[in-house]
């Protein structure tokens, strides 16, 4: 069964100020989405709330099927947010990429082979060893990426994955996302703006005035 996640009467307030009210929101394995709207709108709230990482002041957000893990009932193993300035562990490259697999209780073996096979899909072979917090800003974000590929995720949030990136790192981005949507990975992509990230996606929602607005996008291309 494909993974699915339903959000229903979301809301999100901070004191007097209700950020967004949602009443529906559906995403499933496969799909793709660039989340527009203004800085400031709540797009990294919801997709917090989406991810399990925030609770909304009304509603649920359900995952199925359900997978929980005992160290959090909020967070389902295959759907993973990823910070708009990539969140790297203490210790090397390598370390980083086993951190999550480890905390899944993958055997040695099993760990070695899959991050040996998360360097060669990052391109970060040469950096396995290397300081995690020495990379640069295009290398973290690859690194990341590839710490959330070695998990399978059935739903990934990338949060402005390409801020404060040259147009090299923006594309090698783009071809380690666009691999993953081939694989039938879900992605959410927050960003303000058009890059080749948000390119790749099928659907545009826009957040504004609290309200979640959907259109469908780059229709040629999935015809």
């Amino acid at each position: 069964m494909n993974l699915e996640l339903n959000a229903t009467n979301l809301i999100k307030r901070f004191g007097a100020r209700q950020l967004f009210s949602i009443d529906t929101l559906n995403l499933k394995e496969g799909d793709s989405i660039h989340l527009n709207g203004d800085n400031g709108v709540g797009k990294t709230t919801l997709m917090k709330v989406l991810a399990g990482l925030d609770k909304p002041c009304e509603g649920q957000v359900s995952v199925t099927p359900a997978k929980r893990k005992l160290w959090s009932s909020n967070l389902h193993p295959r759907v993973i947010y990823l910070h708009q300035s990539p969140y790297i562990f203490s210790g090397t490259v390598r370390e980083n990429l086993a951190y999550g697999l480890k905390l899944r209780g993958s055997s040695r073996q099993q760990t070695n082979d899959a991050v040996d096979k998360a360097l060669s899909w990052s391109r970060l072979e040469p950096l396995a060893h290397q300081q995690a917090y020495s990379l640069s800003g295009g290398e973290k974000q690859r690194l990341a990426l590839a710490r959330a590929w070695v998990l399978n995720p059935g739903l990934l949030f990338l949060d402005e994955p390409t801020a404060n990136l040259d147009k090299k790192s923006v594309q090698n981005v783009a071809e380690l996302v666009a691999d993953l949507q081939n694989c039938g990975t879900a992605i959410m992509v927050s960003s303000h703006q058009s890059n080749p990230v948000t390119e790749l996606c099928k659907q545009n929602m826009l957040l504004t005035g609290g309200q979640l607005k959907k259109n469908v996008v780059n229709e040629a291309l999935y015809a």
